[in-house]
């Protein structure tokens, strides 16, 4: 399933999240898989693709960026999908 993570930044503190995330990596178990993201251009937030079939996976993840940042985790459809669940009830 696919997970729009958005990604809370207090601007004061992106030096020590990119910081960490050169030191360590993404700190993502085994079974997430990030897909993309993007960065507001003023370092507010960070939107992101996840991947994953275990939401506790996502829980454990935020867990290791919780103290630098805050999260909203949105789970996703595709349109496609969307679409064709939608046709059903026309």
């Amino acid at each position: 399933m696919l997970f729009m993570v958005i990604e809370h930044f207090d601007q004061a503190r992106v030096k020590e999240i990119y910081a960490r995330f050169h030191e360590r990596g993404r700190l993502a178990p085994e079974g997430l898989t990030y897909v993309d993201s993007w960065i507001s251009a003023d370092f507010a937030r960070c939107f992101q693709i996840m991947a994953c079939d275990d939401v506790t996976l996502l829980q454990e993840w935020v867990l290791e960026w919780a103290d630098l940042a805050r999260f909203e985790i949105v789970p996703l459809a595709s349109s496609k999908d969307t679409a064709a669940a939608v046709k059903k009830h026309l």
